[in-house]
């Protein structure tokens, strides 16, 4: 990823980190940084099925799930399999469609199956759905409720690259797309089996507490109206055992926390006097503060 992603390591990082823990990404930023790209590149990386997913206010939810349709040659239903039946389902500008198709991601991003005329339907493992949205244009556009912002491991962004980067990307963006030529490397069950070793990482007891303690304060704390749930805290706890196994070890640090903790924890909160994803850089900074304070175990 990092050929083709060049000078975003943490992003790719992170990425990778969903990954393994079997959770879903949300990329908030301005058109044209890459987003789709990233997703393009961790998709190839994997010998796995990708799908991209255009979300437009007229998408119906049966353009993500699928749907029944008659077979004149059998005389029967049978059911046709939406894009969502894919590893890893790039959902491009998912704030475009209205609540009701949004809702469709929701079983599919929790359970990993979708249900059609009360039939459920396994969606494919590994499963992962990297979801973008712009943060500055709002004609059209309908917020994420808190329901769906929490079914995200993380929400990050990809930022503008530096002088020396963007000119090593218009060499290598000479003769084509780089991410084209990119040759997967791991498989579909490879991942599958990484990510049921995701719950073997050690935490001790003193780190469990230090969790503990950054979501309780969350909930206590002046600068927001509504915490981080339970369900928060579980997803939190995953991804730390998930960056322990990114960095080569089968136990958790305080390191480890303390990188996730943003991430995955800022889009969890809402502030005061700001509405969900009004300005993420004050509620990503009031996180960082209310965390500072908090002691580390040694």
């Amino acid at each position: 990823m990092a050929k083709v992603v060049l000078g975003k390591d943490e992003l790719v990082d992170l990425l990778v980190v969903a990954l393994l823990a079997g959770e879903h990404v949300l990329l908030e930023d301005v058109p044209g940084v890459g987003k789709t790209l990233t997703a393009k590149a961790l998709a190839r990386s994997l010998d796995a099925k990708f799908t991209r997913l255009q979300f437009t206010p007229d998408l119906l939810p049966s353009d993500i799930t699928g749907s029944m349709i008659y077979r004149t040659d059998t005389s029967q239903f049978e059911f046709a399999p939406g894009p969502i039946f894919a590893n890893i389902v790039l959902a491009d500008e998912i704030n475009r469609a209205p609540p009701r198709t949004q809702s469709a991601l929701l079983e599919a991003m929790s359970e990993g199956q979708v249900t059609v005329d009360g039939v459920t339907h396994e969606l494919p493992k590994p499963f992962m759905v990297v979801a973008t949205q712009n943060p500055f244009e709002y004609e059209g556009t309908y917020a994420l409720p808190e329901s769906q912002l929490d079914r995200f491991l993380l929400r990050t962004s990809i930022g503008y690259p530096s002088r020396n980067v963007e000119r090593d990307i218009l060499t290598t963006h000479q003769s084509g797309e780089p991410v084209d030529d990119l040759q997967s490397i791991v498989g579909a069950a490879e991942v599958s089996a990484a990510q049921a070793n995701v719950g073997q990482v050690r935490m001790d007891e003193s780190l469990v507490d230090y969790l503990l303690d950054i979501v309780e304060a969350t909930r206590h704390h002046d600068a927001f109206q509504v915490g981080v749930s339970t369900r928060g805290l579980l997803s939190f706890h995953r991804g730390c055992q998930a960056m322990a196994i990114r960095r080569g070890r089968d136990y958790v640090t305080p390191d480890d926390i303390k990188q996730m903790a943003v991430p995955s924890l800022a889009h969890r909160v809402l502030a005061e006097g700001i509405f969900q994803g009004g300005n993420r850089a004050i509620v990503e900074q009031q996180l960082a503060d209310l965390i500072e304070p908090i002691p580390v175990p040694v």
